[in-house]
């Protein structure tokens, strides 16, 4: 059983034990009494302890640990709230829900799963499988797993390209950390052995192409750039071709993030992509929107934004260790249906990890899950 199916367990029991209680529903027996269900929702906690004493998984503890500490600031605050909220909990009490909606809300975890994790925890204590202040916890933190689970599906996937270079263009306003996150993903690249090219695609911002230039001179990239307002699109093409002509396996673009108005820059990003697909013909791989966290709710807009404008094949979370907002992953989900496919967990050149639900899930839920153990 891997990591998340044992989160989920903690949370909603086994698929045996729902299958049971469904089938008591639909045959009209008689609900097991409150002792009963005690015992039953113990055992299979026992159960579950008993085959793996932890819910760490065995082969990235250290990866684990980093989501628990890059984390931590969402973790603590949202737990703390809930289960302040949870103390006055009343399972008929519509002033309660109401809170829980401000909660949420205020977490960043947007209006569209604030609705489904409210209407879904109505809808348990209606059915009156929700009782007290542990049954409203257990619904609410696996109605959350549930989503991060069902948001981010692929959340492994990096599409490289296994035969040649892959192209990894990168979009975002300026301000939320676009470049260090194309120096920390070279790094990460040229610690794997593999040669790495970048592009000063930015040509407009003052200080981009020196920015990025000392970046590649500290994690060992090579760096193809033009006189600050030159042509995005020439840079791209002289970049392509410095990584075709030195095998590179991996050009990573930079690109701006402010024009005089949207429809330039937007014109400026498909100029780019056509010389991009020109060269190679399925590239780019990938065209990541780079999001700074901490700005919850802006960072969501920036999303729809690029989204109507753009093809934004994923997601980079800088800053996650900075925020109490962790609900962002969520809201972005659920609202825009873009994968999260990086976090950026700390300052350093290692805290850009890939994106991973179980791990995610169970670094904001850590103690919630303890309890709930």
């Amino acid at each position: 059983m891997g990591l998340f199916d044992k989160i989920k367990s903690a949370f909603t029991g086994s698929d045996k034990q729902k299958d049971t209680v469904r089938d008591e529903k639909l045959s009209g027996a008689a609900p097991a009494s409150k002792e009963e269900q005690v015992e039953k929702v113990t055992e299979i906690s026992e159960k579950s302890t008993a085959e793996n004493t932890t819910l760490e998984p065995k082969n990235d503890k250290k990866e684990t640990e980093h989501y628990e500490k890059g984390l931590k600031k969402s973790r603590v605050s949202f737990t703390r709230r809930l289960n302040e909220l949870l103390a006055n909990f009343r399972y008929e009490d519509e002033e309660f829900f109401e809170e829980l909606e401000d909660l949420l809300i205020e977490s960043d975890v947007g209006f569209e799963a604030t609705m489904h994790i409210a209407d879904t925890l109505r809808y348990e204590s209606k059915v009156q499988n929700v009782k007290s202040m542990k049954d409203a916890e257990r619904v609410i933190v696996s109605t959350m797993v549930d989503m991060y689970g069902e948001t981010n599906p692929d959340h492994h996937y990096f599409n490289e390209n296994k035969d040649g270079l892959t192209v990894v263009l990168f979009v975002g306003v300026n301000g939320v950390g676009k470049t260090t996150t194309i120096a920390k993903m070279a790094h990460e690249y040229i610690e794997k052995g593999q040669k790495v090219v970048m592009a000063a695609g930015d040509t407009f911002r003052a200080g981009a192409i020196e920015q990025l230039h000392v970046w590649g001179d500290r994690v060992g990239a090579e760096v193809v750039s033009t006189k600050q307002g030159g042509d995005p699109a020439a840079v791209v093409y002289d970049g392509i071709e410095t990584a075709r002509n030195s095998g590179a396996d991996l050009l990573l673009i930079d690109t701006a993030g402010r024009l005089q108005n949207k429809k330039n820059l937007m014109n400026e990003l498909e100029k780019m992509k056509r010389v991009i697909s020109r060269e190679i013909p399925d590239a780019p791989h990938e065209t990541l929107l780079v999001l700074d966290a901490t700005t919850g709710q802006n960072a969501l807009n920036q999303a729809k934004i690029f989204k109507e404008t753009t093809d934004v094949t994923g997601i980079v979370l800088t800053k996650m260790d900075g925020t109490a907002k962790g609900g962002i992953v969520l809201a972005i989900g659920k609202e825009l249906g873009i994968p999260v496919k990086f976090v950026g967990l700390g300052e350093t050149m290692n805290d850009l990890h890939p994106f991973d639900t179980e791990k995610f899930a169970y670094g904001l839920f850590k103690e919630l899950i303890e309890q709930t153990a």
